[in-house]
């Protein structure tokens, strides 16, 4: 395990109320320089809230943060900044209307620099991408870029300021197996030099590869720490959930007819993220198909055509056998296609709307929810209470307005009315990212039983975990292009790793060129 060089932060007393809501109570917990903790807990438990105190971004109500044997100001980020912590967010804290490069250095370079003066930020920041396999272009503008790309500028973003803390939450959720392997290499170089890391992750596999220790929260209290040799995967998860975690079988489908198809569908290229390249799928009902890939190969734009909120440049769209013309988000609502959209904040809920009205978006329209033009509010309350109760949306009501809530929290509720609606076409983008064990494991559970029902699913992912586990049929998407369909278990994670970098297998063409 890693030799530790002394204390390099302590939590002491943590306490963070929201209202009636206790996020953390009295947590403490400590870090060694060169070491690497894991933050374990399901969603809602107190994991980010404790980072963001940490990072100054919140101020306790009791107790004290200590770096480096000096006590931190509370709810002062620069004061954070400056005694070496950094954190990576579960939620991007970036500007949509700065580039790349500008982002990075914001807070650290003069933005009224003469361009030749970003030369040595841009080479250094260029080296940093590099070693740590998190290329982007410098001069995009950040509200062009994908998800993915946007998590890489956050992780280039700490690095360049010299962390000696690093706080990393769900740092590996858009990278290739064969990416995680050399930045937990990268990682590890950087541990050995005395770098310690807060390390939040829901993917059990990894906190026990790149973590020494362990420490649980649950409901805003520690509950456990464990050394991660002398623990695994089932007494984490039981840890953090208080009884046991069991994955769903996952049985042989029984597809039918096609319910939605693309044919030879192009779209156009979006700045740096490459449209969809004479792209053929059909989505069949009572069957998964998985869509592997590295963010910002085209998925985007697949999911888009599916939703109806873009149409093919070329090639064809078909619906129940009949060729699509009209296509919107209207219609293709109308036409029993629902979604769970990648990005949950910008595209899948509105922020100060409560629970009843987010639950509600995408239906406000249909006879249940209003009439004559009149919203039928008693009838919408009960639609989102019962997703509640059903979904386990941990939150104290649905009158509570979404942005109160955990970012795994708001997935259910969208989890919930994207389900309830009984679709008969489910395109299910990142439906887990940033969920805990057990909801991982009950999303997976109702996307089965959505298959089993008769609904064809699309399941768009770069977690190759999830993607090998449900899905019927797996295609690779890289640079707007498709791979062969490949049946479950006929693929290793290593060989789907070369298709997500657009380099087939021995015996096959390269598709992506």
């Amino acid at each position: 395990m890693t030799q530790t060089q002394g204390e390099a932060l302590r939590l002491e007393g943590i306490t963070k109320r929201f209202g009636k809501l206790t996020a953390n109570d009295a947590v403490s917990l400590s870090l060694n320089a060169g070491e690497v903790v894991a933050l374990l807990g399901e969603n809602g438990a107190g994991k980010t809230t404790l980072m963001n105190i940490l990072f100054g971004q919140y101020t306790p109500d009791a107790g004290t943060v200590r770096v480096f044997g000096k006590t931190l100001a509370s709810g002062n980020s620069r004061a954070a900044i400056e005694a070496g912590v950094g954190m990576v967010h579960q939620h991007f804290t970036l500007a949509d209307n700065l580039t790349v490069l500008e982002n990075i250095t914001l807070g650290v370079e003069p933005m009224t620099r003469f361009r030749a003066d970003h030369k040595g930020a841009r080479e250094r920041i260029l080296t940093l991408s590099q070693n740590y396999h998190l290329e982007v272009s410098l001069d995009a503008k950040v509200g062009a870029l994908t998800v993915g790309e946007r998590q890489r500028v956050e992780i280039l973003k700490a690095l360049y300021r010299d962390v000696r803390i690093l706080i990393l939450d769900e740092p590996t959720a858009v990278l290739t197996p064969q990416e995680v392997d050399k930045l937990f290499a990268t990682l590890r170089l950087a541990i050995a030099g005395g770098l310690s890391i807060v390390f939040i992750s829901h993917k059990l596999h990894e906190v026990l590869d790149i973590a020494d220790r362990v420490v649980v929260l649950r409901h805003g209290k520690v509950v456990g720490e464990a050394d991660t040799k002398d623990t695994d995967k089932a007494a984490l998860a039981t840890m953090m959930m208080g009884t046991s975690a069991q994955a769903p079988d996952v049985a042989a489908a029984t597809p039918g007819k096609a319910l939605l198809k693309l044919a030879e569908v192009s779209t156009p290229d979006r700045g740096n993220a490459p449209g969809l390249k004479s792209a053929s799928l059909d989505l069949l009902a009572g069957q998964i198909i998985g869509l592997a890939g590295v963010s910002g190969n085209g998925q985007a734009a697949l999911a888009d055509i599916v939703g109806g909120v873009e149409k093919p440049a070329s090639g064809q769209l078909v619906l129940n056998d009949t060729v699509i013309t009209d296509w919107t988000p209207r219609s293709a609502v109308a036409n029993g296609i629902a979604r769970i959209p990648e990005d949950r904040h910008k595209t899948g809920t509105i922020a100060d709307f409560d629970l009843t009205q987010n639950a509600v978006l995408e239906r406000y329209t249909a006879g249940e929810f209003s009439k004559a033009g009149w919203m039928n509010w008693r009838a919408a309350r009960k639609f989102a209470t019962d997703i509640i109760a059903k979904y386990d949306v941990r939150c104290p009501g649905p009158e509570t307005p979404i942005r109160l809530l955990s970012g795994g929290n708001m997935q259910k509720l969208i989890l919930g009315r994207t389900l309830e609606a009984g679709p008969q076409v489910i395109l299910a983008n990142q439906p887990v990212r940033g969920l805990d064990i057990g909801a991982v494991n009950y999303v997976h559970s109702q996307l089965l039983a959505a298959r089993d029902r008769g609904a064809a699913v699309l399941l768009i992912s770069e977690d190759l975990d999830e993607i090998m586990a449900l899905s019927d049929v797996i295609h690779v998407i890289a640079d707007g292009r498709l791979s062969p369909g490949f049946d479950r278990g006929t693929m290793t994670p290593a060989q789907l790793g070369l298709w997500m970098a657009g380099q087939g297998t021995e015996g096959e063409p390269d598709y992506a060129t």
